[in-house]
C-alpha cells in the first residue's frame, strides 16, 4: 500500500462530506513583511499599528487576504491538488480580525457537485473555514473548482449545483469590535477621498501595473502552502506553463487599488469572484474598480463600500470587461465582488 497522497480526485467527493484539513499555521510579523514585500501593499490599517490604535483596534491586524491565501492554503491538498482550476467565489465573510500569533486551521465541507459533460472531470463546490486557536471562525466562504476524474469511466455521480446568493447582505457585514473611524487621519492614510465621495457606478482606474516574475509567484505560492500542481509543475499542462495561483492575482490587484481607495481599509466580504482567464510569469497586471453599492453601518464613522475590482493584463483598457456576446474579454484576469471598510 502507497504512503504517498495523489490527492483527491473528482470520483472522492461525496456531497456532505467534511474534511477537516491540515497543517495548522501559527502566522506573525514575519508573514506581514513577506505580504508587503510581494504586494504593493499599503492600506495603513495593516501597516501601522499606532494608526490601527487609534481606530479602536489593540494593533494592526494582519491583511484580510493574508488570512485569506493561509486559510485556502490549508485547502489545496484535499480540494484543489488535481485541479484543472479553481473557477469562483461566493458568500465569503470575514467575520473577527487575524492578529501576529494567532494559529489558523480550516475546515471543508462539500456542498455540490457535477460531472462535465466531456466526462475527464467535474466542478467540486465546497464551503470553507478558517479557525484560529480557539476555534473561533475568522473566515467563512464557498469556492467551486474543476478537478479531474481518476477514472474517465467510472458513473457520474447525481448533480447537486448550490444556490449562492449574489452578494452577502450589507445587513450581515461584521464591523470588528471596537473599530472606529470617527478620528481617522486622512493625511496618514494617504487620501482624502471618503465613502461618500464615491458614486456608485464610478470606475476608477488604478493607474499603476506590476509585471508578474517566476520567481515572485513560486515564492508566494509556497508561503500561502499551496501545492496545486499547475502552479508547480511545468509538466502538468499540455503547454508546459505553469500557472499563476489565483490569490497572487487577487492581492497585487487590491494593492493596486490603493491607488484611488486608499480609505477601502478593510475587506469584511467576498460577493463572487471568478478568474477569467488564465495568468502567467511575465504578464504585467492593472486594475480597475467599479463603484457597485453603498451601505452606512451603525460603527462610528464607518461605511461600507461594494466593489468590482477587476485584474487586467498587458494594457487592457479600464472600464471593459466583457465582449458582445457576455464573455470576458482574453485579456481580463479576475472579476472580483467585495464589501470593504471605509470612513464616512
Amino acid at each position: 500500500m502507497t504512503k504517498t497522497n495523489p490527492g483527491r480526485f473528482f470520483e472522492d467527493y461525496t456531497v456532505g462530506q467534511t474534511i477537516r484539513h491540515a497543517v495548522p499555521r501559527t502566522v506573525a510579523e514575519g508573514e506581514r513583511a513577506l505580504y508587503h514585500a510581494l504586494y504593493p501593499a499599503r492600506h495603513a490599517l495593516y501597516s501601522s499599528d499606532e494608526f490601527a490604535i487609534t481606530c479602536g483596534l489593540d494593533g494592526s491586524p494582519l491583511d484580510d487576504l493574508l488570512a485569506f491565501h493561509t486559510v485556502f492554503g490549508k485547502t489545496v491538498p484535499d480540494v484543489s491538488l488535481n485541479a484543472v482550476a479553481n473557477l469562483g467565489y461566493a458568500q465569503g465573510r470575514w467575520l473577527r480580525p487575524v492578529w501576529p500569533g494567532d494559529t489558523l486551521r480550516s475546515e471543508s465541507q462539500v456542498i455540490g457537485l457535477r460531472q462535465n459533460s466531456n466526462g475527464q472531470s467535474g466542478v467540486v463546490w465546497v464551503r470553507t473555514q478558517g479557525l484560529n486557536q480557539v476555534d473561533e471562525v475568522v473566515l467563512d466562504y464557498v469556492r467551486w473548482v474543476m478537478v479531474r476524474k481518476r477514472d474517465p469511466q467510472s458513473p457520474a455521480p447525481e448533480a447537486v449545483v448550490p444556490d449562492l446568493a449574489d452578494s452577502v447582505d450589507a445587513a450581515d457585514l461584521i464591523v470588528p469590535e471596537g473599530l472606529s473611524f470617527a478620528e481617522y487621519d486622512f493625511d496618514l492614510a494617504g487620501e482624502p477621498h471618503r465613502w461618500g465621495d464615491y458614486a456608485v457606478g464610478e470606475v476608477i482606474d488604478h493607474v499603476d501595473a506590476v509585471t508578474i516574475e517566476e520567481a515572485e509567484h513560486m515564492l508566494a505560492t509556497r508561503l500561502w502552502q499551496n501545492t496545486a500542481k499547475v502552479h508547480f509543475d511545468a509538466t502538468h499542462r499540455p503547454d508546459g506553463r505553469r500557472l499563476i495561483y489565483g490569490g497572487h492575482v487577487i492581492s497585487l490587484a487590491r494593492a493596486l487599488s490603493f491607488n484611488g481607495l486608499a480609505n477601502a481599509q478593510m475587506i469584511v466580504a467576498l460577493n463572487a469572484g471568478a478568474h477569467a482567464n488564465p495568468c502567467f510569469a511575465g504578464d504585467t497586471v492593472r486594475a480597475w474598480s467599479q463603484v457597485l453599492d453603498r451601505a452606512p453601518t451603525d460603527a462610528p464613522g464607518i461605511g461600507a463600500i461594494r466593489l468590482r475590482l477587476v485584474a487586467t493584463r498587458n494594457g487592457a483598457p479600464a472600464g471593459i470587461l466583457r465582449d458582445d456576446q457576455g464573455k470576458y474579454l482574453p485579456d481580463v484576469l479576475l472579476d472580483l465582488d467585495y464589501w470593504a471598510l471605509m470612513p464616512v
